[in-house]
């Protein structure tokens, strides 16, 4: 038990130094003597964590909130944002093979008929040579065979085993299929769906001329009348 202070007050033995503003400490031996000090301190903090303490519980849901409709709307701007057409965006280059493949020889294939017989692709040149696995295009075979002079002529080729029929009953229509695919690696490109490729061979069995898309059939009529002259 602590000694009473110079005024007769309660112990104070133990207690660390105290700012001399805090005047006089006095610490009752008995705790209950400070029942109503504890109290009013409990009512002062009832009122400061009332409507403050509620604003606080609620401002962690109301940024969560905040949050979530600046994501939505975010989400609509960029869905509804003007974005540019198909139409403006860049067209891709069509096709075109190597410029170095007309003037090179016409690879030494042989393809088969439709009674599954080996025929030498070269001995057929001078030739208009249609490729059809991409598109049976019968309108610009039609259109290649009356414009194809004597003497040079129309082979048309498919992929697989199978040759259908010649287009006509003309002598110089040759319908033959690939089915090694070697003619298509020549040109070192695939079948495009809708689309005829078509080669020029001379006499010697060179390419003069590569139809990448073949069109209407003056875009080729001058090379094609040469092969027979």
């Amino acid at each position: 038990m602590g000694k009473p202070d110079a005024e007769g007050h309660g112990p104070t033995d133990g207690l660390p130094g105290l700012p001399p503003e805090w005047g006089r400490v006095v610490v009752p031996d008995d705790a209950s003597a400070l029942a109503a000090e504890a109290a009013q301190i409990r009512r002062e903090l009832r009122r400061a964590s009332g409507p403050a303490g509620n604003h606080r519980a609620l401002g962690l849901p109301l940024l969560v909130l905040l949050v979530a409709v600046l994501t939505t709307l975010t989400g609509l701007v960029a869905v509804t944002w003007p974005r540019a057409s198909r139409s403006d965006r860049p067209t891709p280059a069509p096709y075109s093979p190597p410029a170095t493949l007309a003037g090179r020889a016409l690879p030494a294939l042989d393809l088969v008929d439709a009674s599954q017989a080996p025929v030498p692709l070269r001995a057929l040149s001078p030739a208009m040579i249609i490729l059809l696995d991409g598109c049976p295009c019968p309108d610009r075979v039609a259109d290649a065979l009356t414009a194809a002079p004597a003497g040079v002529s129309v082979v048309t080729v498919t992929g697989g085993r199978t040759a259908p029929a010649p287009p006509t009953n003309r002598p110089q229509a040759r319908a033959l299929a690939d089915p090694a695919g070697g003619l298509r690696s020549f040109l070192g490109q695939p079948a495009r769906p809708g689309v005829a490729t078509a080669l020029l061979v001379d006499r010697t069995g060179t390419v003069t001329l590569v139809l990448p898309d073949l069109g209407p059939v003056d875009a080729y009529r001058g090379e094609l009348s040469a092969l027979g002259a």
